[in-house]
């Protein structure tokens, strides 16, 4: 496949749509699995978000709130990120809210059991992260096209009184009626008090920035509904939810999550990226094609190699430029050895138990073991893509590193083998 000639083909689809696009929405409806209140569902039957797009007389607010709970994002978290960007394209206001308040609680939403409620000190910290790794994504520099806030601002400052108005807005029926809570009942599983605040503090802040518009994921309906009836409740307009779909992991079977190690992370390196996305099941590339590109899904390879390379090409371009996805593509066709991740073998570590500062003193990617176990203490170390935050850590023998990528800053990466 020669993905020059294709990308010219594809970039020409591109420029003849872009003005019917923007005219009939498909940028809109693009990869969504739900817009809700329909009209017949809604306050006045001849509203639509299509409706109130064209009525507008102002750019529309559009919410979309992110928890830093972790340090790292995956191509699953893009997904809603990208249609912020579709907004922001199409003259919208992004308003990013970074969730410093409620990943403390963290959304209960899906979890069989209570969360670890996170410090100050560990949401901050992912907090810059997450925004370093959306920032290829959203348009940072263009005035007026991004708001950035944290809801801290006006959750810390929330009295007795207004959270018992929160409350008395949902009873607890309705509470358990969220899929979540539901399941967790029904077993005996505990539910605590503070976990019925996370849908009311996540709506609240819909009402303090008077969105127009909420993104999120399916399993977000919920909380979207409840940012709906807060800005009812306070005499504002409710705003439009737009759910989008839970993206399936490289493994094809369950949801994309570093957990499951089915996941493409957006930190990690070209060729990392490369090698996992050329490997997504046949039944899944076209969903990866309208999720997490903008190209147009009639002029794709026909070939499912074909399909696979070129996704993993327009992915890695995507976020490191084409000639990092150039160089992805040659290291793997010459099986990884020209181009990819440099690697480190471990043989060269005299002893172990060895500590991972000295192992990045020995690979070169810090001067010395000291420098290493700053570096670690700056939350600039990551292996396999998971942030390191012990300098004192420590490992027992090569096979518990080996294959792993470790990586310092944003753009030093070394495997290490055996």
């Amino acid at each position: 496949m020669n993905i020059t000639n294709l990308i010219s083909k594809v970039q020409s689809v591109v420029n003849s749509e872009s003005y019917s696009m923007a005219q009939n929405f498909s940028w809109l409806h693009r990869g969504v699995a739900e817009i809700f209140p329909q009209p017949h569902e809604a306050d006045n039957e001849a509203e639509s978000l299509e409706k109130r797009l064209l009525n507008t007389n102002r750019p529309l607010r559009i919410k979309l709130g992110i928890d830093p709970t972790g340090a790292d994002i995956h191509l699953g978290h893009s997904i809603p990120v990208r249609k912020l960007r579709a907004f922001q394209d199409a003259g919208h206001k992004a308003v990013l809210i970074i969730g410093d308040f409620t990943a403390r609680i963290g959304d209960p939403t899906g979890k069989s059991d209570v969360r670890r409620q996170l410090t100050e000190a560990e949401v901050k910290q992912n907090a810059q992260t997450y925004l370093d790794q959306v920032r290829p994504i959203l348009d940072f520099d263009t005035p007026g096209r991004l708001e950035v806030r944290y809801n801290s601002e006006w959750l810390s400052r929330l009295d007795l009184g207004k959270i018992l108005e929160l409350l008395s807005t949902m009873t607890v029926g309705q509470m358990l009626a969220k899929e979540g809570f539901a399941e967790r009942y029904k077993k005996e599983n505990p539910i605590f008090l503070h976990e019925f605040l996370y849908p009311l503090m996540q709506g609240f802040d819909s009402v303090a920035v008077e969105a127009d518009v909420e993104l999120g994921g399916t399993d977000q309906k919920f909380n979207i509904a409840v940012g709906r009836d807060l800005q009812r409740h306070f005499g504002l307009k409710p705003q439009f939810g737009l759910l989008l779909p839970i993206l399936i992991g490289t493994d094809g079977v369950q949801k994309m999550s570093k957990s499951l190690g089915n996941y493409v992370g957006l930190s990690e390196h070209p060729s990392q990226k490369y090698q996992k996305l050329q490997g997504v099941p046949d039944n899944l590339l076209s969903q990866y094609f309208e999720l997490l590109t903008d190209l147009p899904l009639d002029s794709l390879p026909e070939n499912p190699r074909d399909r696979q390379e070129f996704l993993a090409w327009e992915i890695v371009r995507q976020y490191h430029g084409e000639a990092a996805a150039n160089e992805a593509k040659e290291a793997a066709k010459s099986g990884g050895k020209e181009g990819a991740l440099p690697e480190f073998s471990l043989a060269a570590v005299a002893q172990f138990p060895a500590k991972l500062a000295f192992i990045l003193g020995a690979t070169g990617l810090c001067k010395s073991t000291g420098e290493g176990k700053r570096k670690i203490q700056e939350g600039g170390v990551r292996l396999d893509g998971e942030k390191v935050t012990d300098a004192d850590l420590t490992f027992a023998a090569p096979g518990d590193l080996s294959s792993k990528v470790l990586q310092v800053g944003k753009k030093n990466f070394v495997r290490l083998v055996p």
